[in-house]
C-alpha cells in the first residue's frame, strides 16, 4: 500500500514538474497573408483571401539603405518584420538591419518572443547577455565582420559598437513579431 501511495505521488510530482514550451506553431496554409485593416487579433492578422496575393507581399525594399544613427544612442534600425512583410504573417520569421555610429549602442533589452541570430555585416561590436538561472551569468564577446552570436529568447542582451566607424548588423528572429522591451525604459 506504502510502495503504491509513494509511486502515485512520483507520478505526480513528474506529472507537475514537465517543461513548458512556447512556440510559434507550424503555419495549416501555404501562407496567410495579413489583412492590417482587419480589427480582428489571433496570434498575428487575419488572413487575406489568398488569391490576392501579390509578389510586393512577400517583398520589402531598401534594408541595404542606412537609417539615421544621428541620435543619443547612436544607432538605427530598420524592420523587416509583418508590419513591413505582410507575407510573413504566421510564418515565424523576421529580420532587422541594424546601423551603429561609432560607439552607437543598443541598449540592454530583450526579446519576450523570440530568439535573435546576429550577423556582423561591417565593423566590430560588443555584444552580450545575462542568463536567466540562479547564477545571472553575463556572457559577451567582440565581434567582426562575418561573426555571428546567437541571443536565447528573453534573455537580457545589448550591442555596443567598439570600432572607430561605423558597424552594420543583421538580426533573424524566431518569430514574425518579437517584440522589444528595452530595460531601463520598462524600468524607470
Amino acid at each position: 500500500m506504502e510502495i503504491k501511495s509513494l509511486l502515485l505521488t512520483l507520478v505526480a510530482l513528474i506529472s507537475f514538474c514537465s517543461v513548458v514550451h512556447s512556440f510559434e506553431p507550424n503555419p495549416l496554409q501555404d501562407f496567410c497573408v495579413a489583412d492590417t485593416d482587419s480589427s480582428v487579433r489571433v496570434n498575428g492578422f487575419v488572413c487575406r483571401n489568398p488569391m490576392l496575393a501579390q509578389a510586393s507581399d512577400f517583398s520589402l525594399m531598401g534594408l541595404n539603405l542606412p537609417g539615421n544613427t544621428l541620435n543619443p544612442l547612436g544607432s538605427a534600425i530598420t524592420p523587416a518584420t509583418v508590419a513591413q512583410i505582410p507575407g510573413l504573417n504566421t510564418l515565424g520569421v523576421s529580420m532587422v538591419r541594424i546601423g551603429y555610429a561609432p560607439w552607437g549602442l543598443k541598449p540592454p533589452h530583450i526579446h519576450p518572443c523570440a530568439t535573435e541570430i546576429f550577423t556582423i555585416l561591417k565593423g566590430t561590436l560588443e555584444v552580450g547577455f545575462v542568463t536567466s538561472n540562479l547564477e545571472n551569468r553575463f556572457i559577451s564577446k567582440v565581434l567582426q565582420k562575418g561573426d555571428v552570436f546567437v541571443f536565447p529568447i528573453g534573455l537580457i542582451h545589448y550591442e555596443r559598437n567598439v570600432g572607430y566607424g561605423s558597424a552594420i548588423a543583421i538580426a533573424g528572429s524566431s518569430s514574425q513579431n518579437p517584440g522589444v522591451i528595452t530595460v531601463a525604459n520598462a524600468v524607470f
